[in-house]
């Protein structure tokens, strides 16, 4: 694949805030036409490591993991509908969660299946999951794998945390079709998603 020519230089980085679950750090850089400039940035990773994944010093470490996943039994998609802050509104998405320091990403996507929705992923499609996306790369680096597979069980609240509030549906393809032709809240991921069940 072609490589492209970095354009800009960086050449400060300061942190502006920082928390356990997001940083915001200031870049400074100069321009191809050797103008100053700054850039705000939104991150998971301390300053520390958000230094060594800027600098090629470190590979990349997927933050967070999306679940796809169908349930054969009723030939639907699970999808939840979850209360988020920055919008103080309901949002239908996927399941979805971070994955812990070390953790493979399909490991990480049976767990948070089973924490937000109470169902067993399994019979993951290796091959049709995507390992590394970003989903807002002009304010975040936060990086994104979205796992294929099949869902059973029942579904559950009980392992939610207290500040989730989160409820798993069931999305048949009329039901699908319906959403994607309303003026709800939606994940562009999860629309993305639901595009793609409704041509099966």
């Amino acid at each position: 694949m072609k490589k492209f020519r970095k354009i800009n230089k960086i050449t400060k980085i300061a942190e502006v805030y920082n928390s356990k679950f997001l940083n915001v750090f200031e870049i400074f850089y100069e321009t191809k036409l050797g103008n100053q400039k700054k850039w705000i940035v939104a991150s998971r990773k301390n300053l520390s490591k958000y230094k060594k994944m800027l600098f090629k010093e470190e590979s990349i470490k997927i933050d967070a993991v999306l679940i796809a996943a169908i349930d054969e039994s009723r030939d639907s998609l699970v999808l939840i509908k979850e209360f988020r802050m920055p919008i103080n509104d309901y949002v239908y998405s996927l399941p979805a969660g971070l994955i812990d320091e070390g953790e493979d990403i399909y490991i990480a996507a049976k767990r948070e299946m089973k924490e937000e929705t109470g169902l067993e992923l399994y019979d993951i499609d290796e091959n049709s999951s995507c390992k590394k996306s970003f989903a807002s790369v002009g304010m975040s680096d936060e990086s994104l794998a979205l796992v294929y597979g099949k869902a059973r069980g029942e579904i559950s609240t009980e392992l939610q945390e207290e500040s989730e509030i989160i409820e798993s549906i069931y999305v048949d393809k009329k039901m699908a079709k319906e959403i994607l032709s309303s003026d709800v809240n939606i994940d562009i991921k999860a629309w993305l998603v639901l595009k793609e069940f409704v041509r099966l």
